[in-house]
């Protein structure tokens, strides 16, 4: 079998921050198509703004490395496209265009065996797979709105754990660390929301916070020592930007809150430093940008020789990176929860031929070989986004 095409979609997705901000991401996706008549689908980082027009510029420029060659050879494949950015930097651009290849491949080598790829990866540890809920209080900016959001969006719909930022004075430099600091309103804000969705939700409910990355160290150890004494929180997550692993250990040592990082480490060489120093209670690397399917499973096996748990990030991946995910937490047996967005759940579905179900809080696959699901490629042409259509013209 020999790789014969590679077609990339980049599709607009023009949803709104929680406080109704267009945000203005793209999703990419990629087709590999077999001279066998096989094909595999998989989805590529598009993690910043206008980064996804580029991300598929990229793809188109080096999936001539992959055609002719063997779709079987996944890991020496991942190798090859990832290599071809060892001298800039191959991990977080190199490693989320990687992981749309590596999908797509995994997605060929189930359908080639007739096997799900969760049973390519060793089988299951459990079906379904447990969630948490993110993106459920879009609009919201008052601990009444939060609680309101909460009744609706969690409980109503058989959630049992949820995460949010509470910060919402923060909501502007989301990308960004301005000073590390937030004033002592906007951290009552903070503390009050939590507390109403703690009343709300009860004391079983287990709430997550991401604090983002935007703290300094100081900051971010009163926040999480609060949040925890106030509101029992499951996990402070990302409390201090993601290049210093010594501030990381200076929180980890002074706050009693359990935490979680990940989503800004990319490969399983980033997470040495984690695992050898215990600067984490949680992980949570997410699929596409840490370089897919076969570095996830890497990760969480190097993670589970230090018994600490998993919980893949995919917000605000596409439907393809959730699903992905599901199989990969599916055969592992140190998982914790799996991240879905509320708000993204129609709109996933419309990209698909068959919609996923998530009933009571878990993400039910359909046991079908490969990914399982397949993009509706009318769908992906009818929603291009604007600038896409021009490069790919």
């Amino acid at each position: 079998m020999k790789i014969t095409n590679v077609t990339t979609y980049v599709v607009a997705d023009r949803s709104q921050n929680q406080i109704g901000a267009r945000m203005d991401w793209q999703w990419v996706f990629l087709k590999v198509e077999t001279d066998e008549g096989v094909t595999g689908w998989g989805e590529a980082g598009a993690s910043a703004r206008a980064s996804g027009v580029a991300m598929g510029t990229a793809i188109e420029h080096v999936k001539e490395a992959v055609i002719g060659e063997n779709p079987m050879d996944i890991e020496r494949l991942w190798h090859k496209l990832y290599r071809r950015f060892s001298y800039m930097g191959s991990r977080g651009f190199g490693t989320s265009l990687t992981a749309g290849f590596d999908t797509a491949l995994w997605d060929i080598k189930g359908k080639v065996a007739g096997m799900p790829i969760y049973d390519l990866l060793g089988g299951r540890f459990r079906d379904p797979v447990r969630l948490y809920c993110n993106v459920w209080f879009r609009g919201c900016s008052t601990p009444e709105q939060y609680a309101e959001a909460a009744q609706k969006n969690l409980l109503d719909e058989g959630h049992d754990a949820c995460k949010l930022d509470p910060f919402l004075e923060m909501v502007p430099f989301h990308t960004m660390y301005q000073d590390g600091q937030i004033s002592n309103e906007g951290e009552q804000l903070g503390y009050d929301i939590v507390a109403a969705v703690r009343e709300t939700v009860g004391p079983n409910h287990e709430i997550l916070i991401d604090a983002h990355g935007h703290y300094n160290v100081p900051t971010a150890i009163r926040l999480a020592n609060n949040l925890y004494e106030q509101s029992n929180i499951g996990w402070f997550e990302e409390p201090v930007p993601p290049e210093s692993y010594d501030a990381l250990r200076e929180v980890r040592e002074h706050t009693a809150a359990p935490i979680c990082v990940g989503e800004r480490l990319f490969t399983r060489y980033d997470f040495i430093p984690i695992f050898r120093d215990r600067l984490a209670d949680y992980i949570m690397p997410d699929t596409i940008w840490t370089g897919g399917i076969s570095e996830v499973k890497k990760i969480a096996t190097m993670a589970e020789a230090y018994y600490i748990p998993v919980a893949p990030h995919v917000v605000p991946g596409g439907p393809i990176e959730l699903i992905a995910a599901a199989h990969v937490v599916s055969s592992i047996p140190n998982f914790y929860r799996l991240e879905h967005s509320q708000f993204n759940i129609s709109t996933h579905n419309e990209m698909l031929k068959e919609p996923y179900v998530i009933k009571d809080g878990a993400l039910h696959l359909n046991g079908k070989p490969g990914l399982g699901y397949e993009p509706d490629e009318e769908w992906l042409l009818a929603n291009l986004h604007p600038d896409w259509e021009v490069a790919s013209s």
